[in-house]
């Protein structure tokens, strides 16, 4: 009887031990991570990315200033190279400091940059949190030949969660031969993608613009 309770005692205090170690390894692990982070953070940001893509030195400054990481600054590289001016690259990682959120979009903007929209227009683009998976819906539009306000407004009604005509819709639209007054309009007043090729067919029978457009009440 004593030889057993002397090996439960051991079971126990080894059991108890694992724990410890456990815990104790627990600890150790991430009291590295943060030194490792505390580490990275004090060595100097290497600016020279943004230099190569063509910043300025004051720019730079206001960058550092903001505390941005190496990954933000990679990313606010490629968007630099592809043209967005100073001014816009530093507003936009503003934007995306306000919300708690590191600037990781570079690419999406400099697509949105290749496909010819303007500063101001990506500017508005990110204010209305629209630069994640609709942002290729949006350069899909630009690079259909339809104008910033109709990107600015499809992106508004995905941003409110209201019903929009596609890029697709809007550009087969184009293609028919219909304006682009009316295509803003309709995006306006909210009508769903789903109406894409009734508003084709009306137009290709012969209907009005004033028709079409009385067919889609303002809301």
């Amino acid at each position: 009887m004593e030889s057993v309770r002397t090996h439960k005692s051991a079971g126990v205090l080894f059991r108890g031990a694992g724990h410890v170690f456990l815990g104790i390894s627990a600890i150790v692990f991430f009291s590295l991570m943060l030194l490792v982070a505390g580490c990275e953070r004090m060595m100097p940001l290497d600016t020279k990315p943004l230099d190569i893509a063509g910043m300025t030195y004051p720019a730079i400054k206001q960058l550092q200033a903001m505390d941005i990481t190496r990954a933000e600054l990679a990313e606010i590289a490629k968007a630099r190279a592809a043209g967005l001016p100073d001014e816009t690259c530093i507003e936009i990682v503003r934007i995306y400091h306000v919300r708690n959120r590191p600037f990781n979009a570079g690419a999406t903007v400099a697509g949105l940059v290749q496909a010819h929209l303007r500063a101001d227009t990506i500017l508005d683009l990110a204010s209305l949190d629209q630069l994640g998976v609709n942002a290729g819906e949006l350069r899909l539009i630009r690079l259909a030949g339809l104008s910033d306000s109709i990107v600015l407004e499809v992106a508004r009604h995905e941003a409110a969660g209201k019903p929009v005509l596609s890029g697709a819709a809007l550009s087969n639209m184009r293609n028919a031969g219909m304006r682009e007054s009316i295509l803003l309009e309709l995006v306006r007043r909210g009508v769903p993608d789903s109406e894409g090729p009734t508003i084709i067919r009306l137009h290709r029978h012969g209907a009005s613009e004033a028709d079409i457009l009385r067919r889609y009440p303002a809301a």
